[in-house]
């Protein structure tokens, strides 16, 4: 469909009538918003959406990123964090190297590790069991989330235990969440083409469908700007929305726009603000069942991040402490956040910051 073949306006108010009953929006829906340059109405739409859930409040968590390798069998071609081992750059911390690290960083406030790091082939499964049951030993009260679906497939490849068997270990470790990384494009056509060699679109969603099915809650992504079209970014968003139909299981839904690493690398824009804007708010209108959509400063930056909460957006993530994988992939924004700053942020898109945990449980509401 062109938007060129409708009336735009006709169209639009047919889409604004579907909002404001709460009917679901299709496939073409998605696609005309995309078509359209009409982002202000957009935005008022996924604004109306999100304060029907979310009311005026904007959530963040105190949390601190950790990356135990960077060593990783998979060669995605938008990924500049990885490390072929013994490559200038590679590492791999111990349980006792990591607590050093966090010992040296760690303020009481904190109540998520976010770990995200490379499927490093040449450590056994047990390793990254371990990792997880020192972290949970020594900080007790602090959630772990842990290992992308794609790092549960790579387990589940080198240990021979089904996703369910893997899930279960780690959360006996002391496992309480998946990020939603490894998602990427959720279509064989662009993992083909962006040699995105971890899970396949099906096992990707089979691991969150049976970390579900434990009870656990989880994350999702969406990493866009390169080589997918909008059919196949909407497509995205759909399959994750029949999964939350099915389970109930995601938290929040995180749409990440790709960084350029350098100048010379294939990649060397930045994806517009525009773009940005209309993808936080669609993703906030296709996405009727999640309850949250976040803006990720760390890839749109904070002025955009803050215009987001007028585009659908409900959470700012969280302190981080020191992001990686974006910054090595060229990313310009902050590597992290004080909480006084991310406060500020919201407040000063006219929200009620509330400081939340990982599983959206209030602690503190910033009036102003």
């Amino acid at each position: 469909m062109s938007i060129t073949t409708v009336d735009p306006i006709k169209r639009m108010a047919e889409i604004a009538d579907k909002v404001e009953n709460g009917e679901r929006l299709t496939m073409e829906d998605g696609l005309f918003l995309y078509e359209s340059d009409d982002l202000l109405t957009i935005g008022q739409l996924a604004n109306k959406v999100n304060t029907r859930l979310n009311g005026n409040k904007v959530y963040f968590v105190q949390n601190m990123s950790l990356y135990f390798t960077n060593v990783c069998e998979e060669h995605c071609s938008f990924c500049h964090f990885r490390r072929d081992e013994g490559q200038e750059g590679a590492y791999t911390l111990t349980p006792d190297q990591m607590l050093d690290y966090i010992a040296e960083n760690f303020n009481p406030e904190i109540k998520e590790f976010h770990i995200s790091q490379g499927h490093n082939p040449h450590l056994p499964f047990e390793y990254y069991v371990d990792c997880i049951r020192r972290l949970k030993q020594a900080y007790p009260d602090v959630t772990i989330k842990a290992h992308t679906a794609a790092e549960i497939e790579f387990f589940s490849r080198i240990s021979g235990l089904s996703y369910r068997e893997v899930l279960k270990t780690l959360m006996d470790a002391g496992l309480s969440t998946l990020p939603g990384g490894g998602a990427e494009i959720l279509t064989e056509r662009y993992r083909s083409k962006m040699k995105v060699e971890k899970a396949s679109t099906e096992e990707w969603l089979d691991v969150h469908r049976q970390a579900h099915l434990l009870g656990m809650k989880t994350h999702a992504t969406m990493l866009y700007g390169s080589i997918e079209t909008k059919e196949e970014r909407i497509r995205h968003m759909m399959l994750l929305r029949e999964l939350q139909d099915e389970t109930g299981g995601f938290l929040v839904f995180i749409p990440n726009s790709v960084q350029p690493a350098s100048k010379n690398a294939s990649l060397k824009r930045f994806v517009p603000a525009w773009d940005e804007l209309k993808t936080m708010a669609i993703s906030r209108l296709m996405l009727d069942n999640f309850p949250h959509i976040k803006a990720y400063f760390i890839n749109i930056g904070t002025k955009l991040t803050q215009l987001s909460f007028t585009f659908g957006a409900s959470d700012a993530h969280g302190t981080i402490v020191k992001e990686k994988i974006s910054h090595a992939a060229g990313a310009l924004s902050p590597e992290g956040l004080t909480r006084d700053e991310i406060v500020w942020l919201i407040q000063g898109a006219g929200r009620v910051a509330v400081e939340r945990d990982t599983f959206y449980n209030e602690i503190k509401v910033y009036e102003r």
